[in-house]
């Protein structure tokens, strides 16, 4: 398929020199261009199709790298990386050695911000603003938002952070949900393009000159103002915080966007512009079910069908959804809790059954652990369903809310260890070394699909607070026992009896470890508990063997094989031991066997690093 606009562009500078009437084509080769690389290559869909005009505006418009462009998520920064010079590297998007499918300041000047988590574009822009203002720059500073993104109290500290200073920050809202479709039209139009154009500010700032000397009269004036805006726009709030609230527009409106961007840049203070989009634009299957096509696998582009995945065995995530409806039908106090990941965490079948036992936050990490406290103090029993990348958000809230009080919190951590093509911002690596620290926590890693659906009855009927981390992907394809049975805390068991060296596996590691057993016959303990220990089968170990070997998909500081090494510092007759985990080093995205092999965690890995330090034979 030819572009032969597109392929012209090679930096927002091309850009900038199209007419007006040249960006309308340019929008229907960058959204044709999207569906045809992402049908091959797989990645953030919907999301991105639904920002081609905001992006083609904002580079037409502001002077980038220059001015800054955050990107909050950045899941939606496919069009930008287009337009900035990475049209080409699209094909490898996400594959090792490949652009990153988020923002990163490595990759290029024009991301001028490293993102992947929600809601931090406001504060960063902010810090951006400030630190331009200081040294005397006139740049711009530009935040785009999400909808769901605003659902994160971080957001709101920082939009209250920049009234109070009146910085020259623009926020700009996408909105994409799908009610807000009404409100959009000609008359959201053109007040947009009033409340952002010079003769509506000079008029506005000129009466609250005048004003000044009439204090009873200003106020009165101010208080219409608001009155008026808020019948006709929901901007109240906004300007409430201190910003100038315009819109909202439609967001792919080109024409519309590119005249009120205009306008906005050259206005002082902090700047809200709220736009609507549709997630998913352009693309009928994606418009109608953008949930599904958020993140697409490769697909055909003619019938939105997706390659269909050959999966041997269910997913840890499936499991988990399973048993919460298993255990819900038997606990009547069990609640579900997420921040704002109910496919991704496997709460979509819970929340149809039980609708009034779940709870979905928004993206508010930090409240959703506290409001699992609070649950627990009143007898119910919380189950938190959250990615291990994002539990690091509400790390404070773990230890005051929920383990200095001792609460009965379960929480089922997923995507824990790499994950392979989302990348650092989304790999789970160090939440062994960050929970294991705490007191009275019960901390848990199962092997397989069958001890995870075990391990999460534990937990749920642990009275304390517990936590059940697993990968993401697919289990090892064992039989699934749907007993809601327990296992015994603090034991492991051995899982093949060898010689000379022992293998203290903990997770889903085990089944590479037996491997190694097969060709080193060493002994293999599938540890099962980071916290407490089975300090039994670590003394026994010690006993039959010459050397210790722990695994684990977790960083090597601070992680399960560092717990092995203060234990047995303690002991008389300790002997020497081997951690092996990830590297001290944010790991790349890539297919997360290839990066496991580059972390020396698969057979042959293991093998060679027991090797290089056991110089005995075999």
């Amino acid at each position: 398929m030819q572009y032969p606009l597109l392929e012209k562009i090679d930096s927002p500078i091309q850009l900038r020199e199209l007419s007006e009437k040249e960006l309308l084509q340019l929008a229907i080769e960058l959204r044709k261009f999207l569906i045809e690389t992402l049908s091959r290559t797989g990645g953030h869909f919907a999301s991105n199709l639904g920002v081609v005009e905001l992006t083609i505006a904002l580079h037409y418009v502001f002077n980038t790298p220059d001015d800054r462009i955050i990107w909050d998520v950045g899941h939606q920064s496919y069009p930008h990386k287009i337009l900035t010079g990475r049209r080409e590297a699209m094909s490898g998007i996400r594959q090792a050695k490949g652009i990153a499918g988020f923002p990163k300041r490595s990759e290029s000047i024009y991301d001028a911000f490293g993102v992947g988590h929600s809601s931090t574009s406001i504060s960063a822009a902010l810090g951006m603003a400030i630190a331009k203002r200081q040294l005397g720059l006139n740049d711009q500073v530009v935040a785009v938002i999400g909808d769901g993104a605003l659902t994160a109290g971080m957001a709101f500290e920082a939009l209250n952070h920049a009234g109070d200073l009146d910085a020259n920050i623009l926020v700009i809202l996408n909105d994409n949900d799908m009610s807000i479709s009404e409100n959009v039209g000609g008359l959201s139009n053109y007040l947009a393009k009033v409340l952002s154009s010079p003769l509506y500010t000079s008029m506005r700032e000129g009466s609250k000159h005048i004003l000044t000397r009439l204090p009873t009269v200003q106020e009165f004036a101010r208080r219409t103002e608001e009155h008026v805006k808020g019948m006709v726009v929901p901007g109240t709030l906004f300007e409430e915080l201190g910003f100038n609230y315009i819109g909202p527009i439609d967001g792919h409106n080109l024409s519309s966007l590119v005249t009120t961007l205009k306008n906005v840049k050259h206005l002082k203070g902090p700047q809200f512009l709220h736009i609507a989009t549709k997630k998913g634009k352009g693309y009928p299957n994606a418009e109608e079910n953008p949930c599904s096509y958020h993140g697409v696998t490769a697909f055909d582009p003619k019938t939105g069908k997706m390659a269909a995945k050959t999966a041997s065995a269910p997913s840890y995530t499936q499991i988990f959804s399973d048993w919460l409806c298993d255990m819900a039908a038997e606990e009547q106090h069990l609640v579900g809790i997420t921040p704002a990941m109910r496919e991704g965490s496997g709460l979509v079948e819970f929340s149809k059954r039980y609708p009034d036992r779940y709870f979905d936050v928004g993206i508010a990490e930090q409240h959703s652990i506290t409001l699992a406290a609070g649950l627990a103090c009143e007898g119910l029993k919380p189950v938190v369903a959250i990615y291990s990348t994002f539990l690091q958000r509400a790390y404070d809230q773990l230890i005051h809310d929920v383990a200095i009080q001792n609460l009965p919190v379960l929480f089922a951590i997923d995507r824990a260890g790499l994950v392979g093509a989302d990348g650092p911002t989304h790999s789970g690596l160090f939440d062994l070394s960050y929970l294991r620290c705490i007191p009275n926590i019960l901390l848990m890693v199962p092997a397989d699909e069958n001890e995870c659906r075990q391990m999460f009855t534990t937990g749920l009927k642990y009275n304390g607070p517990s936590a059940v981390r697993y990968p993401r992907g697919n289990g090892i394809g064992i039989p699934v026992d749907k007993a809601l049975t327990t296992i015994p805390i603090a034991k492991a068991e051995l899982r093949h009896k060898g010689q000379k060296i022992a293998l203290l596996v903990f997770g889903t590691l085990l089944k590479t470890a037996l491997e190694v057993a097969e060709i080193l016959d060493t002994s293999v303990v599938n540890m099962r508990f980071v916290k407490p220990l089975d300090t039994e089968m670590l003394m026994l170990m010690t006993q039959q063997h010459q050397l210790l070997v722990t695994i684990e998909e977790n960083v090597i500081m601070g992680g399960a094989g560092s717990a092995v090494n203060e234990y047995l510092q303690t002991q008389a007759n300790s002997i020497p031991v081997l951690n092996l985990g990830l590297p001290d080093r944010f790991i790349d995205h890539g297919q997360s066997d290839a990066l496991l092999a580059e972390c020396g965690l698969n057979a042959a890995g293991i093998i060679r690093s027991i090797k290089e330090i056991f110089k005995e034979d075999l």
